[in-house]
This record gives structure tokens, sequence and C-alpha cells, in this order.
């Protein structure tokens, strides 16, 4: 332990299935449902489930690579340190800077919906007013603050609850909606092919909408020091989040394209969640998924704080930024500092961007975009490292081939397409937010840098260090924790205890 943490992270704090539960809630179910579905529709029409199953593959295959990378080494800035000491440590400072950019500006742009959906149940007549919105949208983003830092635990307790409602609510209007008369599409499995895309500029909006979709699982990564088994569990989880995620979505999409037409969901006044519940239960079913609405985005703001939270965490005990971030709380053992600047600037910038806009008007759009590209930007870096890392090993079996090679790669050189082909389609407004601020970070890296951190000096990361760290795992979870300080203590890395 370095002075000045006041401890480490909770080595055995979360299980597996709380990582399985960590992913879905990411991924924002009710969240995802009543804004990235109606764009994904309105972008491809019938072929949205196509969409979400071609840009499901590879980002399954960099829920592998973040997997065979956690195994080697469990890490709170996960891509941040991965990246770092696979590729070079300028694109490893630059993914920790993304994500933390990206969670910022989500969590900001998700507070006004926040607020709405409250209102929306407790005073239908104040619906629409921005700052009135913000500012009790901010009072969730506190209570989530507060449970952040409170522990990993009962985060992960709340949202097992949260996710639980909201995905049994979705899953039932879904099926009452594929059971009903219908109104829109007569259903066919030629949705989930190349058909009803309108060329190649079709088929890219759509991926760019999709990755959002599934956007957020990858917080499991980020709680790999403080699940039991490690990045065994962690790993393990977000992969098992995606596919779950995957099905979800699709079921829902499918759904919405047999219960109304694509025109029809563009123009839903009231937004396609309301609609779909008024359709299949009128007077109860829009209130209800008004709730999973609101619970949803209740999650996602939990899971962006956290996956933000250690991002920031690991940067400040690497010093790359201010080394008062890598503080821990001596009782609770979580980076509670780093997580309460994430919240003092996340809310700061909703509560502006709210008093900026007029009523009815939203920076939810532009912000879905630019956080899109530096999503792809991290993960496709992040995919690159894996095949890198594991470079020697994938001709000891097909098997390897395929999870820690082909795959992995296959889902690294998507994003990196998607991200390219995107930006000619993007606003000034969304490559500002995306590219823009992907620059700022190199004032922060370049200072790093110059200051000679030990960061940007350390040696690669060694695959064979996944079967160690197994070996390790192997006992009860006071032995896990035993054994996985003492290879850190040898390990003799900066971002780890």
């Amino acid at each position: 332990m370095r002075s000045g943490t006041g401890g480490g992270l909770r080595a055995d704090a979360l299980s597996t299935w709380d990582m399985v539960v960590m992913a879905v809630a990411g991924c924002g179910p009710a969240y995802t449902v009543a804004g990235t579905i109606p764009a994904l529709i309105a972008a491809v029409g019938v072929a949205s489930p196509a969409a979400l199953l071609y840009c499901a593959i590879p980002v399954i295959g960099i829920a592998l690579a973040y997997r065979q990378l956690g195994r080697v080494d469990p890490n709170a800035g996960a891509a941040y340190s991965w990246v770092a000491r696979s590729l070079h440590p300028f694109l490893g400072f630059l993914c920790g800077w993304s994500l933390v950019v990206a969670c910022t500006v989500f969590m900001a742009s998700s507070t006004v919906p926040a607020g709405n959906a409250t209102l929306s149940l407790v005073a239908p007549s104040l619906v629409g007013d921005p700052v009135l919105a913000a500012l009790v949208g901010s009072g969730w983003f506190l209570l989530m603050a507060g449970v952040v830092a409170f522990g990993a635990r009962i985060g992960a307790r709340a949202l097992t609850v949260i996710t639980a409602v909201q995905v049994v609510l979705l899953i039932g209007f879904a099926l009452a909606a594929l059971l009903s008369d219908g109104g829109g599409t007569e259903f066919s499995f030629s949705w989930f092919g190349f058909s009803h895309f309108e060329g190649q500029e079709s088929f890219v909006t759509g991926a760019l909408i999709a990755t959002f979709a599934f956007w957020g699982w990858d917080v499991t990564s980020n709680l790999g020091e403080e699940t039991r088994r490690g990045s065994r569990g962690s790993g393990f989880g977000g992969v098992i989040g995606v596919v779950l995620a995957f099905l979800l979505f699709a079921l829902v999409a499918v759904a919405v394209n047999v219960l109304m037409t694509p025109d029809a969901v563009s123009h839903s006044p009231e937004g396609i969640l309301i609609e779909l519940g008024q359709r299949v239960w009128p007077g109860v079913g829009g209130t209800l998924l008004v709730l999973a609405l609101l619970l949803s985005t209740v999650a996602m703001l939990e899971t962006a704080l956290i996956q933000a939270g250690r991002t920031l965490f690991a940067m400040g005990r690497d010093r790359t930024l201010p080394p008062v971030l890598g503080r821990i709380h001596a009782k609770r053992h979580t980076p509670w500092l780093a997580t309460v600047v994430i919240a003092v600037a996340s809310g700061t910038l909703a509560i502006v961007e709210a008093v900026r806009l007029e009523p009815g008007e939203s920076m939810l759009s532009d912000a879905v975009s630019g956080v899109c590209l530096l999503v792809t930007f991290y993960y496709s870096l992040a995919g690159l490292g894996a095949v890198v890392v594991h470079r020697k090993l994938l001709r000891a079996s097909v098997s390897n081939f395929l999870l820690m090679g082909l795959w992995p790669l296959v889902g690294a050189l998507f994003m990196l397409w998607i991200m390219i082909e995107s930006v000619a389609s993007l606003s000034t407004s969304a490559l500002v937010i995306g590219f823009g601020t992907l620059a700022l970070g190199l004032v922060p890296m370049l200072a790093a840098w110059l200051r000679q951190r030990p960061y940007f000096e350390r040696g690669r990361l060694d695959a064979d260090r996944a079967r160690v760290m197994d070996d390790s795992f192997g006992g009860a979870d006071s032995g896990e924790t035993q054994a996985v300080n003492l290879a850190r203590s040898q390990d003799e890395l900066l971002t780890d205890f």
C-alpha cells in the first residue's frame, strides 16, 4: 500500500453475478428502449434488429478482449492501463481520458431526462422546464454519487433490484406487443439480414447508434480489483451482460416494428416507451414504463459514476492526473474523492446546459454521437491491445486463435471503421464533444510525460501472468486476497496495490 491512498480497494466486494447485473444495468435497458431504439428505427427501419445483431458480434469481441486483458491485470483503470502496456502509454492515457469525458458528458445529458421522468410521475404539469428537470435530476445524481462512494457492494445490490424491475417490465410488454394484433409490419426473419439497409451509409449510421445501445457493459472491467476471483469474474460477467442486452434489445426492436411503423415511431409525440405501454395496457402501461425509464436512467448514472470514478482514481494514483484523485476512503475502501469530482463536474455541466437550452431543446442527440466517437476510439484500442498481448498464444489452440485473436481483432477493426466512416455525417457539436474533448486530453498527458511519471516507462503486459493470477485465485476469499496482494506487491507496478 502506498502512503496517502488510505488503503486499497476491497478485493472481494463483488461476485460474478454482481458483474452480470452491472453489465446489463450499464447498458440501460429501458433508457435504450426510450431513446436509442427509436433513433435506430428512424435510421434503418425494420433493419434495426439486424443493426443490433451486427454490432453485438464485434462488441462481444471487445468484451472478450477485456476479459483476457483483465485476467492478465485486474486494474481499476482497465483500458487506460492495458493499452498503455500493450500499445503505447500515450494511447493508454487517451483511452482513460476518453472514457472519463464520455461518462461525464453522458451523465450531464441524462440528468434532464431523469428529472423529466420523475416529474411526469409526480407532477406532470411541470414537465418541460429544463432547469427544474436538471435540478430534480441532480437530486438523483447526488443520491447515486452517495451510493457509489459508500461502497461497490451496496451499489450492486441496489442495481440488482432496479435492473430486475425494468427487465421484467420490458420483456412483459414486448411479449404482449408480439401477441397483439399489431399495426406495424408483419415479422420476418429478413429483419436480421442485410436486405433492409439502404447502402453503406445506412449501415454505418445504424451501427453507430447500436454501439451506444451496448455501451456501459465495460463498467465490469473497472471493478476487477474489487471482484471475487479478480477479472475472471468481472470479465466473464461483461461478456454475459452483452449477450443478455442484445437479446433484450432485439426482442423489443422486433416488438416495436410489429406494433408500429417506422413513421409512427418517428412521430410518436409522447415517446416510444409510453406509446408501447399505452398500446399494450391503456392507462397503466405508460406509467409503468416511465417508471422503468426512471429506474434505468438512475442505474446508468450509477454505473457511469463507477466507471469514470475508478478510471480517474487510477489516473490519480499513477500521478498522470493530480495524485489526490488516487485517495481511498479509509473505512469504505472506495475512491470517494474521484467520485465526488466526477459528480460535481457532471452536475455542473448539466445545470449550465439546462440554463442555456430553450424549453423543448435537448443536447442528447449530439451528446450521444460525440460519446459514440469516444467509445469506438477506446474500444478499438483495447481490442488491438488484447491481440498484441496474446499474439504468442494464438497458435496454441483453435479457441485461443478465435477468442484471443480473431474475434477481438474483428471487433477492434469494426469500431475503427465505424468511427472513421461516421465522421462525415455528424454535426459540428458532436465532433467537438468527441474529437475536441479528446484533443484536450493531450494537455494533461504531455504535462505528466514531461514530469517523467513512471506510467510512461512501465513494462509490457505478459499474457503468461494470467496463468499465475488464475493459480493465485484458487482458495477461499481470504486466501485469494492474500494471493492478489502478494502478486501485486511483487509486480512493482505503480498502478497496482
